[in-house]
This record gives C-alpha cells, structure tokens and sequence, in this order.
C-alpha cells in the first residue's frame, strides 16, 4: 500500500486576524476595488483576493476571516495584500497583525475502498457518527490531534479542524494505524 500521507492535499485555510478598530464597511466598499458589500445578504464586507486565491470577509468590529487559501504561506500572503490595501485607504494597520490559522481542511486517499459499516463498530461508538441514510460519509472525531474526519467507502479522507499542516499527517497515521489493528484495510 503505498503512503496515504503522500496524498494529502490542503483543500482550504481559514485564519482570523483583527485590525483593532472599527471599520465603516460602507466608506471601505466604495473604496476598494472590488469589493463586495451587501449588508442584507451578508453582515461583512467580502474582498477577494486572486494570487494567492483567497477570500478575505472584513467585518465592521475590524476582525478579518480569510479563507479558500490553499497553504498556510497563502493564507498569510494574502491577508497582507488586505493590510496593505487598507492602508492605501489610510486605514492604520499594525505592521504586523497577528494572525491565528483556525482550520485547515485536507484532503488524502487511503487507496483502498472502506467498509463504513465494519469501522463505525471496529472504532466504538464514541468517537463515531455514522448515518448513511443521512450522509454517505463516516465522521471520526481523533483526540490526537483534535481533528474530525471524514472516510469514505472509496477510502477518501476529508480531515478538518486541524491547525497546522502536520495535523492531516498525523490524523492518517492514526487512522492508518487505527484500521489496520482492526484488520479493515484489506479493502
């Protein structure tokens, strides 16, 4: 079997940051080139950037939520973009707000095709949701790291919660490790 870990693939990042004042989203959106602002459908102002694809949502407290960031380094150099450009509009921005990466979701493929119904016993009830009437995926929630995962029949994973790209490599390892003690990674 080759690696599992060999076929994670970041899918999304999401991170916060603040800028630590409020913002009047109104005067922002007519400013800044392309952004989006719609206060019936949505209460932030969204602002997109394109390389590295992202989308920032900013809203009026000064908080920022970026996400669709396909790396950590992308979801960084993205929300600088956003610094940047609100300090085009003399909007004061620290030099160097911190920002928190809140979750990554990732992708891998056990290649092998799973029996849910096997696992969701083999694993015990406690960590597992698994309704196939409701969705076709089994959701397992690891301790170590503190992920949820998603396996599916096909022997895809969805892993997401995680806050650092070694997170997705550990959560494999756990399942990987997890399934073969129960013998149900024999396909």
């Amino acid at each position: 079997m080759a690696d599992p870990k060999d076929t994670i693939n970041i899918e999304n990042v999401v991170a916060s940051t603040g800028i630590g004042q409020e913002l009047d989203l109104q005067s922002v959106a007519m400013d800044l080139e392309g952004a989006d602002y719609d206060p019936e459908q949505f209460p932030g102002l969204v602002y997109r950037t394109q390389n590295p694809k992202s989308a920032a949502l900013i809203f009026r407290s000064g908080k920022i939520v970026c996400t669709g960031a396909k790396s950590t380094d992308a979801v960084h150099e993205s929300l600088h973009i956003v610094f940047d450009k609100l300090r085009e509009l003399e909007i004061h921005v620290e030099d160097d707000p911190e920002i928190t990466v809140q979750n990554i979701v990732t992708s891998a493929d056990l290649g092998v095709n799973l029996n849910l119904n096997a696992i969701a016993i083999g694993l015990g009830l406690e960590n597992i949701e698994y309704e196939p009437e409701q969705f076709p995926g089994l959701v397992y929630r690891i301790d170590d790291p503190s992920v949820v995962a998603l396996l599916f029949g096909s022997g895809k994973l969805v892993i997401t919660g995680g806050k650092d790209p070694s997170d997705a490599e550990k959560a494999v390892d756990n399942i990987v490790s997890r399934l073969d003690e129960l013998g149900l990674l024999d396909g």
